[in-house]
């Protein structure tokens, strides 16, 4: 068998599409009952803040999938989790319902009610694959599509009395009048808070680090608008608190319970504060425990994630590749590789490596000319409709490979360390294309009138742009010699001839010309 793939969640699910569509042999083993397993219980409190934006005033799919956050890729129209429910914020059983129909209507060879208890290595290099159920699985590669499936508990002193974000009661009614601590700031501890603000006394959010808005950060991980209205109480006076310090210890006392906090800005000063019920928000991890010695992955980020090079695979495992929430590690707070609407370019991505690195593929390729107005008019054909760019935003780009003798290659959603690590870097002339945010983006507000006015439609300041646009970079091999900034649109529209075109169009030609002279050619 060619690969065996360990989780039927969305990630698996693309991965299996893709492998089948190429005809390569493949498992994919799910330990539930069903796909999407993680759904059925995350988030607790039922619904997805994955937008789902259904009508966008457009019928091409690939500009509709900017705004579809929970589809993963096929080729079925049918197949769009926008067919199933026009609610932005939709019930996360919905998303469990499509992920099974998904499976089931590719035909994906999935063993549900699987669970994996060992891995290790074959004698030929392969993996061998043992389950709860006593049945054995060989292949020669494996990927890890499990996604983050342990909590994340600290090393604080008394944890041990909190109560998990994936056990604890979701009814507000038991905690009617309750003093309530919750460890952590992401959007699962705020989605808690918001839930238990009619009922609960008071309700504190502790953490050593502020919060921070994805509104501002642009990454969707941080405290998103709609899990949010906590910070209401607070500031207006209702009894509740964020408090930004580090937990020292945990102490059961009477009826309740005792936590000593450190604040971080006021000059550690440790004040002891009693509550009711303690909620641990602090995420999840990656289970490495069902890898032996043989092919145990190396953790990094605190031990949460599995380390991975440009290729998805392990740091110390050859041909164990990772797909899915856990491949975040190559973007991480930094794109959207931990969510659906990421991953599902960076999983065909990596279907892509796999096919060039172990089955001989070529990358998929256009070949325009090689001139300055032939590939200013495919960059911006791309930039202006592409979701791979827009979702992956820094991390995926196009490529654009300039050979010896002068011709194009254009390759489409290439993560950028890999052009860079892979055979592509040896291309004595190449071209990067994404879509980014300017640099210290998340360092403003972006709702300052004098920031948005910066670059809005000014090619002379297209480099001091804020706001998502598109990028170009030339290369001499690995040697970044000239970057070219399209201005930024308020509408994201890169057509205009005299603001977007014309400045591209010569930056091309001045930079293959450049190259030219540089191998001893006519330029184009």
């Amino acid at each position: 068998m060619d690969y065996l793939i360990i989780g039927a969640g969305p990630a698996g699910l693309q991965l299996g599409y893709l492998l089948a569509k190429s005809g390569r042999s493949f498992r994919i083993l799910e330990a539930g009952s069903s796909a999407g397993t993680f759904f059925k219980t995350y988030p607790r409190h039922r619904t997805l803040i994955s937008s789902n934006k259904v009508y966008n005033g457009t019928s091409d799919p690939e500009l509709n999938l900017r705004m579809d956050w929970n589809s993963i890729l096929s080729d079925d129209p049918e197949l769009l989790f926008t067919k199933y429910t026009d609610r932005y914020f939709p019930p996360a059983d919905v998303l469990v319902k499509y992920l099974s129909d998904y499976a089931s209507k590719n035909q994906l060879p999935i063993e549900y009610d699987t669970r994996v208890s060992r891995v290790s290595r074959t004698p030929d290099g392969g993996f061998r694959v043992e389950t709860q159920q006593g049945r054995t699985f060989e292949a020669k590669r494996l990927i890890a599509a499990t996604g983050v499936t342990q909590h994340n508990i600290p090393p604080i002193p008394g944890i041990e009395h909190a109560e998990l974000y994936g056990e604890v009661s979701v009814d507000p009614k038991d905690f009617i009048n309750k003093r309530v601590l919750i460890i952590g700031k992401g959007n699962s501890a705020f989605e808690t808070a918001d839930n238990l603000i009619p009922t609960a006394a008071v309700i504190h959010v502790a953490g050593p680090s502020s919060v921070r808005m994805a509104w501002r950060t642009h990454y969707v991980g941080h405290l998103r608008a709609v899990n949010n209205n906590f910070l209401d109480t607070y500031q207006l006076k209702s009894q509740n608190a964020v408090l930004d310090g580090n937990i020292q210890r945990i102490e059961k006392q009477d009826n309740g319970f005792v936590v000593t906090l450190s604040f971080s800005r006021a000059n550690e000063v440790t004040k002891d504060l009693r509550y009711d019920r303690i909620i641990l928000c602090t995420g999840f991890r990656f289970d490495a425990s069902i890898f032996d010695e043989s092919c145990r992955p190396e953790l990094v980020i605190r031990d949460r994630f599995p380390n991975q090079t440009a290729e998805w695979e392990s740091t110390n495992v050859p041909g164990l590749h990772f797909a899915g929430t856990i491949g975040q590690v190559r973007d991480f707070k930094k794109s959207t590789g931990g969510f659906i609407h990421g991953f599902r370019y960076s999983v065909r991505a990596l279907h892509r490596i796999l096919e060039r690195k172990y089955h001989g593929a070529e990358w998929p390729h256009q070949t325009p000319p090689a001139t300055p107005d032939a590939l200013m008019e495919a960059v911006l054909a791309r930039v202006n409709r592409s979701s791979g760019l827009w979702q992956q935003f820094s991390f995926l780009a196009d490529s654009i490979l300039i050979g010896e003798g002068g011709q194009a290659k254009y390759l489409e959603e290439v993560p950028l360390a890999y052009t860079q690590d892979s055979s592509f870097g040896d291309t004595p002339c190449h071209f990067t294309v994404s879509l980014e945010y300017g640099p210290g983006h998340a360092d403003v507000d972006p709702f300052d009138v004098e920031v948005g006015r910066i670059a809005q439609n000014d090619a002379m300041r297209s480099g001091e742009g804020r706001y998502l646009h598109p990028v170009v970079r030339c290369y001499h091999k690995r040697e970044l010699v000239a970057t070219h900034h399209v201005t930024e649109n308020l509408e994201n529209d890169w057509t205009s001839e005299t603001v977007h075109r014309a400045p591209l169009r010569a930056f091309f030609e001045r930079e293959l010309a450049r190259a030219a002279e540089k191998n001893n050619r006519p330029a184009a």
